[in-house]
């Protein structure tokens, strides 16, 4: 910075802003914090911008792309061809496990098919996020009802914040409906628990419901999870088939494979379009039988002496069923830890879905009352998640279990695409504490069998969905482009023609003929972004958070005599996450400076909200000029005294009510508001 004292009275004739070269505190070194430099105000300001920007972007991967401008008209401003399907996708077309929502409508009817969350959001507080239902305010009148494919939360994880605010019945197979009724008792902060409509359908019997102009069936399809289906909707334009998350597995645990024949039999009757899921359309192959696992399993259960914790997908019933099998052949007792895993082997036990033997399932806290060699623990958290089962167990920080060596951990996982860090993570702490680890990716080093298969068609299944179904056109779903580019290619290969594959973005609106499938526009979409409460979290908030986290935070108090507009006392300077005061005297007593200078020249020359904005941009300034950051600055004023008068006198009394107050009153009240933000923000520390 300038060492050199400006004219403050030419300062102030002209420009209406603070001095921003002051003379330095004598006390201070002569050399800046940032080693000579002397920035602008631009300077600063632009930082400042590049925060909030670089903020922005980490927030646009979630929120509305269909609100920047240079897009094609949104879809819903278009004028709807009564004689034609409109299809609208609000989410499931990024990635894997994203929110799937997909909107079918005709005439004034419209059905939701399926509506989940996407956990994998890497934004501070915040949860998970779902679809941004502006789109549905739009078209509220018509929604008849939401058809769910099954019960993972990328499918079903939003309806207990969207159908209450768009009601309608939920229509899926036993134990989908099972789920989705068990997170309505979940109430998000601020909203009174809701009651949704359920109606169960029957797979098995190829049950067809009329739902305003459509016809509704559901068939059974292999997954990770019991009773996943398959959708087939009936439309005056044609027929429409939604396959799901699926595999063709020949030979399920649970004896109940996917409906092939039912496929064929659609196929020869004519489909209009498919949307087929695109997970693994860039492994070739097909996907192993879950069959395979069950011998590894059985062969660590058998041979372990001492305790054995399996991490598993908590709604993968099938190998719950493959482990407590085992470890009761074995003479073992299996306690079950995790929220979810508690909750989803609840319904399955309810529903004879998961079958165990009476005296089998102990409750966690009696576990450490069992012999090592006689104790199974069966817990999620295989893919490192936070607060997960395993997770704790990892760190240390379980309730009840303390992890030692001679424990074994088994991991029937493989890391989900993005997540390989947390996957290797909790190996890393697992190995540390001396346990003996299966994990599936390395099961041939760790010296077991295949302990993972996963729930998604491979290459040569998505061939044979194709040719069963054999519809006229085809849109690739659940997955990002690259995964669906590969999809549609593959369908070409099978002699599709080109134009009648078509790739789609979430957003994006089609109008179906009998011949043609025409894009109409975007719609508005991206995501609202949801904390650990369930509480749908502004955009804003988050912004602050991202920038928090990077520069920190400043709060500059000041408490200014309203007669004479000087300080009564020295600013109180706090800091969160920016710099450590003790480390920093120079730094701070050159601000104490600054913000006596900036009271004596513009306090009462303004109004107070004006001076309080003054006052930031000036600190934001100092602040870069000195460290090169730019944290976020609260301005805190708290003005005491006798009557006001000036500029700030309306600002701070427009209805002039202390009037009736005594300036004694006035005093204590405000200096009792003052030492209690102090002490707030004292605390905190």
């Amino acid at each position: 910075m300038n060492q050199n004292q400006p004219n403050n009275k030419q300062n102030n004739k002209t420009r209406p802003t603070i001095n921003n070269n002051p003379k330095r505190n004598p006390k201070q070194s002569n050399k800046p914090t940032n080693g000579g430099r002397s920035t602008s105000r631009g300077a600063a300001i632009r930082a400042q911008k590049r925060s909030l920007d670089d903020a922005q972007k980490m927030i646009d991967q979630y929120t509305s792309a269909s609100q920047k401008p240079g897009l094609r008209p949104r879809a819903n401003t278009i004028v709807d061809d009564f004689d034609k399907l409109k299809i609208t996708f609000l989410g499931g077309l990024e990635d894997v496990g994203e929110k799937n929502c997909t909107i079918i409508e005709y005439q004034n009817d419209a059905i939701i098919l399926d509506c989940g969350n996407n956990l994998g959001v890497d934004l501070p507080g915040i949860n998970y996020e779902i679809v941004d239902p502006t789109y549905l305010e739009g078209i509220r009148h018509k929604i008849k009802a939401y058809v769910i494919t099954h019960g993972h939360l990328d499918h079903i994880g939003g309806l207990k914040h969207i159908v209450p605010k768009f009601p309608a019945p939920i229509y899926g197979s036993r134990y989908s409906i099972g789920i989705v009724e068990k997170t309505f008792d979940d109430v998000p902060a601020g909203q009174e628990h809701f009651e949704p409509k359920t109606v169960v359908m029957n797979m098995d019997g190829h049950e067809r419901l009329k739902i305003g102009n459509f016809f509704v069936e559901l068939l059974r399809i292999t997954h990770s999870i019991p009773d996943a289906s398959s959708v087939v909707i009936d439309s005056p334009v044609g027929r429409i088939i939604a396959t799901g998350d699926f595999r063709l597995d020949p030979e399920p645990l649970d004896n109940k494979p996917s409906d092939t024949e039912r496929l064929k039999q659609l196929g020869d009757e004519g489909v209009l379009l498919l949307l087929t899921e695109s997970s693994y359309s860039d492994a070739e192959g097909r996907t192993p039988t879950e069959h395979t696992l069950q011998q590894s399993f059985h062969d660590i259960i058998k041979n372990t002496q001492g305790r054995i914790f399996c991490a598993v997908f908590s709604s993968n019933m099938n190998r719950i069923q493959m482990i407590i099998n085992s470890a009761v052949e074995s003479g073992r007792k299996v306690a079950l830890d995790g929220r979810s895993m508690m909750a989803y082997a609840e319904i399955a036990v309810r529903q004879g879905i998961l079958k165990v033997p009476k005296g089998t399932i102990m409750a966690m806290k009696d576990a450490t009352n069992v012999p090592d060699e006689q104790l199974l623990v069966m817990c999620t958290g295989g893919q490192g998640e936070p607060n997960a089962a395993l997770q704790r167990m990892s760190e240390g920080n379980h309730q009840y279990i303390k992890l030692k060596p001679g424990d074994t951990v088994v991991v029937s996982s493989s890391p989900i695409p993005g997540n390989e860090v947390r996957y290797d993570a909790i190996g890393n702490n697992l190995a540390k504490l001396g346990v003996h680890l299966y994990r599936h990716p390395t099961h041939e080093v760790d010296g077991c069998g295949p302990l993972h298969v996963s729930g998604h068609a491979r290459r040569d299944e998505m061939r044979d969905m194709i040719n069963l179904v054999r519809p006229k056109f085809i849109i690739p779903v659940h997955g990002g482009m690259l995964r669906r580019r590969y999809h549609a290619e593959l369908a070409i290969e099978e002699g599709w023609k080109r134009e009648s594959t078509v790739l789609a973005n979430n957003g994006d609106s089609f109008l179906i003929s009998e011949n043609k499938v025409e894009p109409v526009g975007q719609v508005p979409h991206g995501s609202l972004l949801v904390d650990q409460t369930g509480s749908v979290v502004s955009n804003i908030v988050v912004k602050d958070r991202i920038i928090l986290a990077g520069e920190g935070m400043m709060a500059v108090v000041l408490t200014v005599d309203r007669k004479t507009g000087t300080l009564l006392t020295s600013p109180d300077i706090l800091t969160r996450g920016f710099i450590y005061i003790r480390d920093s005297e120079e730094l701070m007593n050159g601000l104490r400076t600054e913000l006596r200078r900036a009271v004596v020249q513009r306090f009462k020359r303004v109004d107070l909200d004006r001076f309080k904005q003054e006052l930031k941009d000036h600190v934001t300034h100092y602040l870069y000029d000195q460290t090169q950051r730019s944290p976020i600055v609260i301005p805190v004023v708290n003005v005491v005294g006798g009557k006001q008068s000036g500029n700030n006198e309306k600002q701070n009394n427009p209805n002039k009510k202390s009037a009736e107050k005594t300036p004694e009153q006035i005093e204590k009240d405000q200096q009792e508001r003052f030492a209690a933000l102090r002490a707030k923000l004292l605390n905190s520390k």
